[in-house]
């Protein structure tokens, strides 16, 4: 359960005092996520989303990321509206933790997608870009290049004792020429703006065929509105191995080109920026399963899947 700070109804009471929600009915928490804490709360108000965040990022990231999903709901986008309390802020402070109140949005992750709903979360992920082409804050990639680097050195360092042949040697053996050619990919040219960076299944709400709400906007960041696409299709398109979906993928980016047609430069670069994610990916699994602490209440995913993936995209 991805309860890692304990808040207790009473504590929640009173944090809720702080908003114009007419007052905190029920508190129960929320066993989805691995990153932070999140709670469902009753309120005279309706169903709200109480977030402890746990580590990183920064209070300065977090107002961006809290900012960009109300942008968007307030574009008409199926994005979640974030409370402000009394003093008009989005962020506050519970148990030694920043906190935020967000409205529930209804629906649920599709584990089996058909080539329809690829088709429509592709539409989706282009509307997100058109609605947040006009937010104004900007935030860098938090797991951009610099953060390949650094970890790719320490899943080095991580396995430098180890044989050869050990899996985790090997990986990390492989990766250091898959990240100089990922380091020498030029997107300056590209259009950028606000994009999600997390657009996995699970950050994207179905009801009744269609997006009712996308959620967990704490990796958005600015950047090339392609690379958000290539994360995407690395999420939607491919098998629990690594194998791609070729009608998955062709639905998908059927259903983005509809709402935003790709320059020719987008598409050009697609296969590049498509393996340079999937090696983002398979360095934080490798090196989550590296550093792994037993004591921890969330598993490590497996890096090999979007290993795979790399080598997909870059055989084209």
């Amino acid at each position: 359960m991805a309860v890692f700070t304990p808040v207790s109804p009473d504590e929640a009471r009173a944090f809720i005092d702080g908003y114009d929600l007419g007052g905190l009915t029920a508190i129960a928490p929320i066993a989805e996520g691995v990153q932070n804490t999140n709670f469902r709360l009753e309120t005279g108000a309706g169903r709200k989303v109480l977030t402890l965040f746990e580590g990183a990022p920064d209070d300065d990231d977090l107002r961006f990321c809290l900012g960009l999903t109300d942008h968007l709901a307030g574009r008409d986008y199926p994005a979640a509206r974030v409370e402000r309390d009394s003093q008009g802020r989005r962020l506050g402070r519970l148990n030694g933790r920043s906190a935020a109140v967000v409205d529930w949005v209804e629906g649920h992750g599709l584990l089996h997608p058909t080539p329809a709903d690829h088709r429509t979360a592709g539409a989706a992920l282009a509307r997100l870009h058109l609605a947040a082409a006009d937010y104004t804050a900007t935030r860098p990639d938090p797991m951009g290049p610099d953060a390949w680097v650094s970890l790719l050195a320490r899943c080095e360092a991580a396995t430098a004792d180890l044989a050869a042949d050990n899996p985790d040697r090997a990986m990390t053996l492989a990766l250091r020429p898959i990240l100089d050619r990922a380091l020498a990919l030029r997107t300056g040219g590209l259009p950028s703006g606000p994009i999600h960076a997390d657009y996995f299944p699970d950050n994207v709400l179905f009801s009744g065929g269609a997006v009712s709400g996308v959620i967990d906007f704490y990796f958005g960041c600015t950047g090339p509105l392609a690379w958000d696409l290539a994360t995407a299709l690395n999420a939607w398109t491919f098998d629990a191995v690594g194998a791609r979906d070729d009608i998955a993928h062709a639905a998908f980016l059927d259903g983005y080109n509809t709402v935003r047609p790709l320059m020719p430069a987008e598409t050009a670069a697609l296969p590049a920026l498509g393996a340079a994610s999937a090696l983002r990916f398979t360095l934080t699994r490798l090196h989550d399963r590296l550093h792994h602490d037993p004591a921890w209440l969330v598993t490590p995913k497996d890096p090999q899947p979007f290993f795979r993936r790399i080598g997909v995209w870059e055989r084209g």
